[in-house]
């Protein structure tokens, strides 16, 4: 008896040029001298404070423009 033929799937390749943006979220938050002071003041918080904010939400753009680009219809 032959055994029924299973569906082929598709073999994913996760080599998008997109994936390359994700270096980004990684890369800036180590450039320490967009930070390294006190100033200016964001509503009483220190540059460093309010910068780790925009370094989060840059790795949640970066991440949701990646996956956007690289998912399949």
């Amino acid at each position: 008896m032959a055994e029924p033929e299973s569906p082929k799937t598709e073999v994913r390749s996760d080599r998008s040029p997109w994936n390359w943006l994700l270096v980004i979220p990684i890369v800036v938050p180590l450039l320490t001298p967009l930070f390294n002071h006190d100033s200016p003041r964001l509503w009483g918080f220190p540059a460093f404070y309010w910068l780790q904010f925009l370094f989060i939400l840059l790795g949640v753009a970066t991440t949701s423009v990646v996956y956007q680009m690289t998912r399949r219809r």
